[in-house]
């Protein structure tokens, strides 16, 4: 059974920046495909930033250039830098874990908010 603990989240002021962490176990990151994902009150869950089993990252258009998304492996960690926040970026967030990449990740912790004014 996999276990992932996001943190991080917090209220900050537009243009600022906040890291999430989300702690895998067991195993850690591994070769698994990790995403972030966000769902915003009254709008759909998105994928923002993902990373596959090879290494290989992918983000959506409203954060390229903004977020990114790496790994500590002696950490078990996975992480999102988010920097140039805007209010559009405020969501749940959360980090899914699967053993290829899907949209429906197996694998879900419990989501960290953040706030952006």
């Amino acid at each position: 059974h996999v276990q992932l603990v996001e943190s991080g989240g917090a209220s900050v002021q537009a243009g600022g920046s906040l890291k999430l962490s989300c702690v895998v176990s067991p195993y850690g990151t591994g070769r698994r495909c990790m995403t972030w994902f966000r769902q915003a009150p009254g709008k759909e869950r998105e994928g923002v930033a993902q990373v596959d089993g090879d290494g290989s990252r992918f983000y959506a258009d409203s954060v390229t250039g903004r977020f990114t998304i790496f790994k500590d492996s002696a950490l078990n960690t996975l992480y999102l830098q988010m920097n140039s926040l805007n209010p559009e970026d405020t969501a749940m967030y959360y980090c899914a874990a699967d053993s290829w990449c899907t949209a429906q990740p197996n694998y879900w912790g419990q989501g960290t908010q953040v706030t952006v004014s």
